[in-house]
C-alpha cells in the first residue's frame, strides 16, 4: 500500500511527509509548531534552526519522561517470560 503525502504546517513552513495515518501526522505536527511557539516565546531566540534544536531537545526529554514513568516493559523480558510459560505448558 502506498503512504499518503500529507501537508503539515510547522513553524509558518509547510511540510510534506509521507505516512499512512495523516491525523496523527497532523496531531505531531501540531505538538511541534505548538512546542516550537512557546520556546521562540520564553527564550526570545529568532534563529530557527536554534529554535528547532531547543524544541527537539524539549519534545525529547518529554518523551523520555513519559517512557520512564510509564515503566514500558523490556521486550527481551517479556520474550523470556513467554518462552517459561511455552516451556511449562509443554512440559505438563
Amino acid at each position: 500500500m502506498a503512504k499518503d503525502s500529507v501537508a503539515l504546517q510547522i513553524n509558518g513552513q509547510e511540510y510534506r511527509v509521507r505516512g499512512d495515518d495523516e491525523a496523527l501526522l497532523q496531531n505531531a505536527a501540531r505538538a511541534v509548531d505548538r512546542t516550537m511557539g512557546r520556546i521562540r516565546d520564553r527564550t526570545g531566540t529568532i534563529d530557527s534552526l536554534d529554535v528547532a534544536v531547543l524544541t527537539a531537545l524539549n519534545l525529547a526529554r518529554e518523551l523520555i519522561g513519559l517512557r520512564e514513568t510509564q515503566g514500558r516493559p523490556d521486550p527481551e523480558r517479556i520474550r523470556e517470560l513467554i518462552d517459561i510459560a511455552e516451556s511449562a505448558l509443554a512440559d505438563s
